[in-house]
């Protein structure tokens, strides 16, 4: 078995058991980020793992949704953030530099523009999260920012921020634009299996995976201060950062996630389709 795993901080709640010996789990786990895990669950090279939800949305046919396992927020979320020095409204016909990274992130992003911000930017693919953050140059107007690096950005004390942060005069952050919207948690990632996948084997992953999550929600300070090290933002801004991320699938997450579905479908971006979940057990 093949279980993909996102390398940014957000996911150490869900793998940190796993990691520590602490929940025994029969797989090898594969780190990439997000795009990456898409793309390797599209071309079958993994059996379960964490991806954008817009990737679920795009070939809902292939995957079944693990129950109760997400990234989500229901608010501000703090690493999915755009970089402007205009306001989002008078970026029309500007460039924005979108991220390479995440699907959902740009998809979102796209929306607001369209439904919110009233603007239509020129988006343009690029690796937003380099270290030379903040050196665009005057033909670039912004940049959408995901995962760690945009902690960092925001954080004072991180030298990043120190060095790029002030050149940015304007910051949104995605999780709340969207909760301003629509009033409902986003959904940024979800878990899935490969419908190939043996339901009891897909099973073992989600059960190992439920409580390695239990045991992070336990244990956030011990995660916190893991992230600090990882990332050089303080442990403090770290534990802030998890207190705004929800790993569980509940209904208002599921409402907010079909929310998403429903406007991506309206504007063609996705196809039609339904939310099918991991069966309790195999059908004979």
């Amino acid at each position: 078995m093949r279980l993909g795993r996102i390398p940014y901080i957000n996911c150490f709640p869900v793998y940190g058991a796993v990691d520590r010996g602490i929940v025994p789990i029969d797989a090898t786990l594969v780190d990439g980020v997000p795009t990456a895990l898409n793309r390797m669950m599209a071309e079958g090279a993994l059996d379960v793992s964490v991806v954008s939800a817009v990737e679920y949305a795009r070939d809902s046919n292939r995957y079944l949704l693990l129950p109760d396992l997400a990234i989500a927020s229901n608010g501000p979320v703090r690493s999915v953030m755009l970089f402007s020095h205009e306001p989002a409204e008078r970026l029309a016909g500007r460039r924005v530099l979108i991220s390479r990274s995440s699907m959902t992130s740009v998809h979102l992003l796209e929306l607001l523009f369209e439904h919110v911000w009233k603007a239509r930017p020129d988006f343009v693919p690029g690796d937003a999260e380099r270290d030379t953050l903040g050196r665009d140059g005057d033909d670039v107007a912004g940049r959408l920012v995901i995962g760690d690096a945009a902690l960092m950005l925001q954080s004072a004390e991180h030298p990043l921020a120190q060095s790029h942060g002030a050149f940015y005069r304007h910051v949104y952050d995605l999780g709340a634009e969207w909760k301003a919207w629509t009033g409902l948690p986003f959904v940024f990632a979800v878990w899935v299996a490969q419908r190939t996948t043996p339901v009891a084997d897909a099973l073992a992953l989600h059960a190992s995976l439920i409580r390695s999550r239990d045991w992070g929600l336990a244990h956030l300070d011990d995660l916190s201060a893991q992230a600090a090290r990882a990332t050089g933002v303080p442990v403090a801004e770290c534990r802030h950062y998890f207190d705004g991320l929800d790993w569980r699938l509940g209904l208002a997450e599921l409402e907010g996630l079909t929310e998403f579905f429903r406007r991506l479908e309206l504007a063609g971006r996705v196809p039609k389709g339904k939310l099918a979940f991991l069966p309790a057990v195999a059908r004979s």
